[in-house]
């Protein structure tokens, strides 16, 4: 019997489909949006921190996917309630990624051709991981913002203050948010004395959609820094766009 697979996370719903279970999904949250083409007739269960549980207890899972920032303690609590099997993923850094792979293998190694695609992703990403280090670069003092009014950034912690790492990128503030919970993505007040020692400012794509329009009043929140807009995506998903995300802050970085 195949599985029946409901993901309540945009990277791990990514990541079944590139893992060649595409066809097991029976749920996902409307955040879910890639590949489009292989989730376009999925059923959605409402967003990652406000589920439906009742439309999901209907479509019956046998696994449902979910992640520690993602999803709330409370949501994973119910599933576990009515589903046989509860997958919790929390990648931290980049190279959880390879633990994320053979996570999702060991869960799925019955289907055919999971083993050789779990594979493939995590030589992907190696490769990738390698690409972003075959060089040196002095390290940088960034503030990545992912939220306006207030502003908000990320803890040292998070996947993408690593990932911004393998670049030479050292996010501010000096903070780690722990395992779980809003310290991870800490609020500034905006007269912190540290944004004036910043040298660029990431505005991203998400979850906050910055754009143009927010050039300037990022400017004058740290004055002496380079201001741009970036693929929030790229920086921020893990599993199958985990070397893609790779590439893309290697060419960030070699084009400053």
């Amino acid at each position: 019997m195949r599985p029946r697979i409901a993901s309540l996370v945009p990277s791990a719903t990514e990541t079944l489909v590139a893992l060649g279970l595409g066809p097991c999904l029976v749920a996902r949250t409307g955040f879910c949006i890639h590949p489009a083409g292989a989730v376009a007739g999925v059923p959605k269960v409402g967003g990652t921190k406000d589920v439906n549980l009742a439309k999901l207890r209907a479509l019956a899972p046998t696994h449902v996917v979910v992640n520690v920032d993602e999803n709330r303690r409370e949501t994973a609590k119910a599933l576990r309630g009515f589903v046989p099997h509860v997958i919790v993923t929390h990648p931290c850094r980049p190279q959880d990624n390879l633990a994320l792979f053979e996570q999702l293998r060991t869960a799925f190694a019955d289907e055919p051709g999971v083993n050789e695609r779990a594979q493939v992703l995590a030589a992907e990403f190696g490769a990738a991981l390698a690409r972003c280090r075959d060089r040196a670069r002095p390290q940088e003092n960034v503030l990545y913002l992912i939220w306006r009014q207030p502003w908000m950034t990320v803890a040292r912690d998070t996947y993408i203050s690593t990932l911004l790492a393998e670049g030479g990128w050292l996010t501010w503030p000096d903070a780690r948010g722990g395992a779980q919970g809003a310290d991870r993505y800490p609020a500034l007040r905006g007269d912190e004395a540290w944004l004036g020692d910043i040298s660029r400012v990431l505005l991203s794509s998400e979850p906050y959609r910055f754009g143009a329009e927010h050039l300037a009043e990022a400017q004058a929140l740290c004055p002496r820094a380079r201001v741009q807009l970036v693929d929030g995506e790229l920086l921020s998903w893990w599993g199958s766009r985990g070397a893609a995300g790779l590439d893309y802050l290697r060419a960030l970085s070699h084009g400053a």
